[in-house]
């Protein structure tokens, strides 16, 4: 499902909903899982983050906070289509959104955690964890340019680390 135009709706604020994400992608409502694969992708089609961080589901004629433990989004497949500089790496979200990486949807590495995951921009500020499965394959694809470790997408050289 395409994410909604919720850049262009200014609904009131109506309150809080009981719904979580939790950091293992799962939706829970009222602390049940939300199991209707289809629901999960509407809400998420409607899902914004504020500049104060609070995340939301906009329609046009409404705006209800929600609850994030650590991204709203759970990379949980990825595909690399050619080789080195050349190459392209794709991901593929829980809620089925798939995407380039690329300047606008660039690897995030944190500083300031102690172990460093890293997460990835989907849209509009929206970020993404990686799956333990796809770490690995990532991890795999690392390399050394001009004493930097990064990968390669779409033309453009991705740091993960100081070196």
């Amino acid at each position: 499902m395409k994410p909604a135009p919720t850049h262009l709706w200014d609904p009131p604020f109506c309150g809080d909903m009981d719904l979580l994400i939790r950091k293992d992608g799962v939706w829970v409502h009222e602390g049940k899982p939300i199991k209707r694969r289809e629901l999960v992708k509407l809400f998420a089609s409607i899902l914004c983050v504020a500049s104060d961080g609070d995340y939301y589901l906009v329609s046009p004629q409404e705006k209800v906070r929600i609850r994030v433990e650590k991204y709203p989004f759970l990379i949980q497949e990825m595909d690399i289509v050619g080789e080195g500089r050349c190459q392209s790496i794709y991901f593929t979200t829980n809620v089925g959104e798939k995407f380039q990486v690329t300047s606008e949807n660039s690897l995030v590495m944190p500083s300031d955690e102690p172990l460093q995951q890293p997460s990835i921009h989907v849209r509009d500020g929206l970020m993404a964890g990686i799956c333990r499965t796809v770490y690995y394959r990532l991890a795999d694809s690392v390399v050394v340019e001009s004493s930097r470790l990064g990968l390669w997408s779409s033309g453009e050289f991705f740091s993960i680390g100081d070196q």
